[in-house]
């Protein structure tokens, strides 16, 4: 028999994880939020920042944003090995999890430089269709990423629910790559290499 206990926490597991969704996806939505307004309303500095290397900053952005890139589609991989769905592949091994967690670091990281200078200096901008979805991408990059490491840190979710917020990350950043950094290489060639 169950004490009284178990049985309230077993009820009341489908409501926590129902409220551990609920609380990840607003506090994604009002970052992603947060960043739109902020950009929007700021106004841009025009100014460049570090370039680290590159001839000019927005190389820089667009091999940072094409390594944050590589590094996200590592991660897609990595999990599906990690989650036993990767074909052929067989059982992962445990050294897969730290580079997984270290990758997604480097990727995120990658990110905030890209980021920094695309609000500080550039704002949220609307000039194109291009222009307007990488604006939203960006803004939204950030708040899937603060939701899924919410997410991480909640018990008792649905199966689905973290293979679908690194999923989503990964089309974001795709997403991102396809407006900025594709676009830059196609009008500009591959500059800093």
């Amino acid at each position: 028999m169950q004490s009284t206990s178990t049985m309230v926490t077993q009820q009341s597991a489908p409501g926590s994880a129902s409220r551990a969704l609920l609380i990840a996806a607003a506090a994604g939505a009002a970052l992603s939020l947060s960043l739109g307004v902020y950009g929007r309303a700021h106004t841009p500095t025009g100014a460049g920042i570090a370039s680290f290397g590159f001839p000019a900053v927005l190389p820089m952005k667009a091999w940072f944003t094409t390594g944050a890139f590589v590094l996200a589609i590592g991660q897609g991989l990595s999990a599906l090995w990690m989650w036993g769905k990767l074909p052929g592949a067989g059982s992962a091994p445990a050294a897969v999890a730290p580079v997984h967690r270290w990758t997604g670091t480097l990727a995120f990281l990658l990110t905030l430089p890209v980021a920094y200078h695309c609000l500080w200096s550039l704002g949220f901008q609307d000039g194109s269709t291009r222009v307007l979805l990488h604006s939203l991408f960006g803004c939204a990059f950030y708040g899937a990423f603060t939701a899924k490491m919410l997410l991480l840190r909640s018990d008792n979710l649905p199966g689905w629910t973290l293979p679908a917020a690194g999923a989503l990350l990964v089309s974001i950043l795709t997403a991102i790559w396809l407006t900025s950094s594709l676009w830059f290489f196609q009008n500009f060639g591959f500059p800093g290499f």
